[in-house]
């Protein structure tokens, strides 16, 4: 049996006049937003990764390999290399971009790289140079290697982070994870140079010489590099979100 129906139905609520307030979303833009293509961009970080690649090369090419491939602005120089190269097909591909804290430690580590060689190394002793006194016809590509990894590069790479990359995409909190590759560099470096002790180049950077200076100082010095280095991703970061949204684009 079925219930009989009543004669009266009940008064259904009024509904609002209004719609309800939609509740913030969550879902990234890069989620919705489709990427395009920025093929000149990708030209320009490809340019950038061939040129360190064949600095890095030529700087192995005229000296020791294992010697060469311990300095730090050329495990930098690696770097950079791969991750312009990773940015470029990500560009071409029309592909989300790499995440800031890979760019952004990209960044740090070569204009650190910069900055340590031209205050601190300008005047250093020939003994701590890459390759060494190279003879013959090839004598010319070594200051040419040296200049494009110290100079050209790291302006190569900020102009690629201030014109071509989007910005507010690095953050503070990345700054402590920026510094454990440097830290790592420093346990290395003086490991290397107690593996070492009758070499000529046991320690490859004069501010580090353990030999000459003392575990004291170059700990002091290690320790002020390591403050400068994380200033310097300070300063960054702050920039990142503080320079305006490029009108020009490749």
């Amino acid at each position: 049996m079925t219930a009989p129906i009543p004669r009266d139905i009940p008064d259904l609520p009024a509904l609002p006049r209004t719609a309800p307030a939609l509740l913030p979303s969550v879902v990234p833009a890069r989620a919705v937003v489709p990427p395009v293509r920025r093929p000149l961009t990708a030209v320009y970080r490809l340019v950038l990764a061939v040129v360190a690649t064949a600095a890095v090369l030529v700087e192995i090419l005229l000296g020791s390999p294992t010697r060469v491939l311990s300095y730090f602005v050329i495990q930098s120089g690696v770097l950079l290399a791969l991750v312009t190269f990773a940015s470029a097909r990500r560009a071409w591909t029309a592909r989300h971009p790499l995440p800031g804290a890979v760019t952004g430690a990209a960044l740090l580590y070569v204009v650190m790289a910069a900055l340590v060689h031209h205050i601190l190394l300008a005047d250093a002793s020939p003994a701590f140079s890459m390759t060494g006194p190279v003879s013959g016809g090839a004598s010319w590509l070594e200051p040419v290697a040296a200049h494009t990894l110290h100079t050209v590069l790291p302006v190569a790479a900020v102009l690629d982070w201030l014109i071509l990359t989007p910005p507010a995409r690095m953050h503070l909190r990345q700054a402590p994870t920026w510094l454990l590759y440097p830290l790592a560099y420093l346990a290395f470096t003086l490991g290397r140079g107690e593996l070492l002790p009758g070499s000529p180049v046991r320690y490859l950077y004069p501010f580090l010489d353990v030999a000459r200076h003392g575990y004291r100082s170059v700990l002091a010095n290690g320790l002020l590099v390591g403050l400068a280095f994380y200033a310097v991703a300070v300063l960054l970061v702050a920039l990142d979100h503080t320079r305006p949204k490029t009108r020009f684009r490749l």
